[in-house]
C-alpha cells in the first residue's frame, strides 16, 4: 500500500467506523496484527521502548529506527511510526532516516520527550512545516498535541494548536488524552482526521467515531495487556 492509499484510509469513513490501527512493539506482534487483517499498523514509542528494555522517552534514535525497520520488514501492510519529538534531528535528516525504515507515516509530538514540557506551538508548527517540506507527500504526518495530557483542560488551547499544525501541513491531529465530551468541539474546528486513544472505562471505539474520532491508536496499552498475559503465564508456571 502506498502512502496515498494510507491517506485514503482516513477519509470517507462512516462516523461509527473509525480507522483502527493496532500498535506493534516488535516484529512478532506486528505479524499477529497484520495476519489478523488490519490494513495498517502504528507503532507506539512507549511499547517499543519497553520491548528494548528502555523507559519511555529514553530510547536512542538509532535503536528506535532499527526497531521500526524490523517491524516494517516483517509485514506487508503499511506502518506509521511514533518517533516522539524527533530526537533533536534536523527535519531533512529526520525524514531521511524515517523513510529508510520503510515507514510511510509518523507521530510527532509537541512536548519534550524527556521533560514532558509543552513546546511553544508556533515554533513547533514552523518545525512541522519544515518536516512537511522535507518529506513532500512521502510521509503521513500525525501531529500530536499534549495539552490535555499536560493538564491544560481548556479545549481552546488544543484548537489553537490544531489550526497551527493544520496550516503547517499535518495530515492528521492527535489530541492525546482528550476528554470524549470535547471531541465534537474539536471535530467542528478542523477538516483533518482526528486520532484518539481510548481512555480506560471510556466510550467504545464506534462511539468515539460518532463523537468525532477518525482514527484510533492505543499507545502502549496493547503491549501492556500482552505483558499482563505473560505475567499470568509466569505465575501459573510458578504454581
Amino acid at each position: 500500500m502506498t502512502v496515498e492509499a494510507f491517506r485514503a484510509l482516513h477519509h470517507g469513513r462512516a462516523a461509527d467506523d473509525p480507522l483502527v490501527l493496532p500498535g506493534p512493539w516488535d516484529a512478532a506482534s506486528a505479524r499477529v496484527f497484520a495476519d489478523a487483517g488490519f490494513p495498517a499498523l502504528a507503532t507506539p514509542s512507549a511499547g517499543v521502548a519497553a520491548s528494548l528494555g528502555r523507559e519511555d522517552g529514553h530510547t536512542p534514535a538509532d535503536e528506535m529506527f532499527a526497531a521500526v525497520t524490523r517491524i516494517v520488514r516483517s509485514v506487508s501492510v503499511p506502518v506509521s511510526a511514533d518517533i516522539e519529538a524527533g530526537y533533536g534531528l534536523a527535519p531533512k535528516e529526520l525524514v531521511a532516516r524515517l523513510l529508510d525504515t520503510g515507514a510511510i507515516g509518523c507521530n510527532l509530538e509537541d512536548s519534550d520527550s524527556v521533560t514532558g514540557a509543552l513546546k511553544d506551538p508556533r515554533p513547533h508548527a514552523d518545525w512541522l512545516a519544515e518536516v512537511r517540506a522535507a518529506a513532500g507527500g512521502a510521509l503521513f504526518i500525525n501531529a500530536r498535541m499534549d495539552t490535555f495530557l499536560q493538564g491544560v483542560a481548556d479545549p481552546d488551547e488544543a484548537i489553537g494548536r490544531i489550526r497551527l499544525y493544520e496550516e503547517a501541513g499535518a495530515d492528521c491531529v492527535y489530541p492525546l488524552g482528550v476528554p470524549p465530551e470535547h471531541l465534537p468541539l474539536l471535530r467542528a474546528e478542523t477538516a483533518l482526521p482526528i486520532n484518539v486513544s481510548p481512555l480506560p472505562g471510556g466510550p467504545a471505539l464506534a462511539e468515539l467515531g460518532r463523537l468525532g474520532a477518525t482514527r484510533i491508536t492505543f499507545g502502549p496499552q496493547l503491549q501492556q495487556e500482552a505483558m499482563q498475559k505473560v505475567r499470568e503465564i509466569a505465575d501459573r508456571l510458578l504454581g
